[in-house]
């Protein structure tokens, strides 16, 4: 959607905003600076709403412009924050280019969001002991179907509440996630509602399946799940909180209906280095999936968009593109962050820096230092991300070529972080200079900490457009940080690099090549050959996995070079010629070697004739062989074909 007009508001005079070369920045016409948009100047705002295609620059009263919009049964406003991010600081500073790029990259156009709809009836299975899961059923029962299972030696209580089921028995296995849950149990035994006196229970059954909506979890063993936290429909509680028992069962109640399921990820599965031939390569993204979504699937990975909870590893790790974030695409990251530096340099001359953050913990942190603190630095340019996890080294490299300074990643306690620190690490040893890092503060105080150091002058580069995929955006942002031919050595687990050859123990078998997931190692068809074009090498390590001879290493740089673009030789051989057509094919020292092993050693290979074969060509041997005197193809004159006069001759024969 494109914008006619920003409405500014310099929240009663808290903030200085220059609405004019805001306008000439952003090339949106901005109204005039308001002071109170949200109550006495609402006349203002209404007026706005109703006109369409504006931006109200300030967050915090969202929810009453909202209000505004339904009254007039017409769409929300899009709102932009450049109070608590620019406007609110203790700097001397003016905040201008910070607040123009903020506005740029806020009206960027939005990608549309992929979702599938996920179904749930409200059939819930209640987990815990006795008295804390039979409490919860009590009150979920009017709402849910609810099937509550006890421990195998759990005794029943003398109650006969019959709007829900009781059974005992343990989990065997759990899968699935809201609306689509599938479990199976040992030792299941299903309570007997009739007789007179204590409820008696069927035999216990091993192998017993069921399927429900909701699981509530409300006991103390191991959770069901990894990071059941991030499971939809798995609700896990402290059964000893009775806060945290309240607040799941709400959220249980809720949980009935058609709901929007975003799809995280694309997967492009001809792209996977996962495995070749049995062979295991690339698992980088099955290392870090906190949920179990990936998993392997023959010589790719699959992913489950139901239990993908989006956390956006797998695309900051994947080396060939396989998978890649999409809620919102890869691409819309590179172009918020080159619109904060083009934006940024029509009003400023030194270079800022990136804050990146999440939407929840580190956007508290910000908006919190803004109001009772000094607020970000002025130079500190804050960029929201969905899943912070997918803001890996390749948008790093982005942002430090494109005329950011320094990019520090503000982590959160939720955030997964086992995957960051090597790309981090990545994105420091392309560009040369720790430019890059994390921080985790708890508070406002050391974010500003973090902050407010003096930071180190870097040199200033020839921005780029960051175009392209994220290997080809890292070559690009590389190039434009260091010397053009450079030879950068990475750390262990890079998606970049060589293959080093044992060139006496290759025999050129060439099974590396037919196995190599991205083309980087070739053959050559007119000729013995092994060749290597590095700038294609994912270093998943198939080929020095799967090596009869174990000639290939792994080495992890990245080769600025132009020689990396296109193949190089790593080892050729003299072909033989066949000695029948001279024809050349094979290797020579392969055929000779084979000559020299088989010759009076095997019993297929006891005379000169026999050995001769092994140096035809293909044509040549089984031309030879079927004109031999065994030719084991020839055979007598074809019989004739049996009719149905041939049947009836022969039984008046009888």
């Amino acid at each position: 959607m494109t914008y006619s007009k920003i409405l500014l508001c310099d929240c009663l005079k808290s903030q200085s905003i220059d609405a004019e070369r805001i306008e000439s920045a952003t090339g949106i016409s901005c109204s005039k600076v308001h002071s109170e948009l949200c109550r006495s100047e609402a006349a203002i705002t209404e007026e706005a709403i109703r006109d369409g295609n504006v931006m109200i620059a300030c967050s915090q009263e969202q929810h009453f412009f909202e209000e505004i919009a339904g009254d007039l049964e017409t769409d929300a406003p899009a709102t932009v924050d450049i109070r608590d991010r620019a406007g609110w600081a203790e700097e001397s500073r003016p905040p201008t280019a910070k607040m123009a790029a903020l506005i740029a990259e806020a009206a960027l156009p939005q990608p549309g969001e992929k979702v599938v709809d996920v179904t749930s009836g409200g059939t819930c299975l209640i987990l815990g002991d006795m008295e804390t899961a039979l409490s919860a059923a009590e009150d979920l029962c009017e709402i849910l179907s609810v099937t509550v299972l006890l421990d195998p030696d759990a005794e029943l209580p003398l109650s006969d509440d019959r709007r829900f089921d009781i059974v005992r028995g343990r989990i065997k296995s759990a899968k699935g996630s809201l609306g689509q849950f599938q479990l199976s149990f040992d030792a299941l035994q299903e309570r007997i509602p009739g007789g007179r006196g204590t409820f008696s229970w069927t035999s216990p059954r091993s192998g017993g399946r069921t399927e429900c909506d909701i699981v509530l979890d409300l006991g103390r063993a191991v959770p069901l799940f990894p990071a059941p936290e991030k499971r939809e429909g798995y609700l896990r509680a402290d059964p000893g909180s009775i806060q945290a028992r309240t607040k799941a069962l709400l959220e249980a109640s809720q949980l009935v209906g058609t709901f929007e399921k975003p799809i995280y990820v694309k997967l492009d599965e001809h792209l996977c280095a996962h495995s070749r031939a049995q062979k295991t390569g690339c698992t980088r993204c099955l290392d870090l999936c906190p949920t179990g979504a990936i998993t392997p699937d023959g010589d790719h990975v699959a992913v489950d968009a139901m239990i993908c909870a989006g956390c956006g590893n797998c695309s900051a790790v994947c080396p060939s593109g396989a998978i890649s974030y999409d809620a919102p695409p890869v691409e819309h990251t590179f172009k918020r962050i080159e619109t904060l530096t083009s934006t940024w340099r029509k009003l400023a001359t030194n270079a800022p820096r990136l804050l990146v953050h999440d939407s929840s913990h580190g956007a508290d942190l910000i908006r919190l230092s803004a109001r009772y603190g000094k607020g970000l630095p002025a130079d500190v340019i804050p960029l929201e991300m969905t899943a912070l996890a997918s803001f890996g080294h390749a948008e790093a490299l982005a942002a430090l070529a494109g005329g950011f300074a320094s990019v520090t990643i503000l982590l959160s306690p939720k955030t997964e972080k086992e995957g960051l620190p090597l790309q981090a690490d990545l994105a420091n040893a392309i560009a040369g200079q720790e430019r890059v890092q994390l921080i985790e503060p708890l508070d406002p105080d050391a974010l500003e900490n973090n902050l407010y150091s003096d930071p180190d002058e870097v040199p200033a580069t020839q921005p780029i457009l960051p175009l392209g995929s994220r290997r080809q955006v890292t070559r690009l942002a590389a190039k434009a940080l260091n010397e053009s031919d450079a030879v950068i050595a990475l750390p262990s687990g890079a998606p970049y690099g060589a293959v080093n050859l044992n060139v006496d123990a290759c025999t050129l078998c060439l099974s590396c090549v037919s196995l190599c997931p991205s083309g980087a190692l070739k053959e050559n068809p007119d000729m013995p050959q092994l060749r290597f074009q590095e700038d294609a090498c994912l270093q998943c390590g198939i080929c020095a996995n799967l090596c009869p001879e174990s000639a290939l290493t792994l080495e992890p740089r990245l080769n600025l070079g132009d020689k990396a673009l296109a193949p190089v030789v790593l080892k050729e051989e003299e072909p033989f010629s066949c000695i029948e057509c001279g024809k050349p094919f094979g290797v020579r020292s392969t055929v000779e070697r084979l000559t020299e092993k088989l010759a009076g050693n095997h019993s297929m290979f006891q005379d000169n004739k026999a050995i001769k074969l092994i140096q035809m060509c293909d044509d040549c041997r089984v031309n030879s062989v079927y004109h031999s005197q065994d030719n084991p193809f020839a055979m007598g004159e074809r019989p004739r074909v049996r009719t149905t006069d041939d049947y009836i001759s022969k039984r008046r024969d009888h």
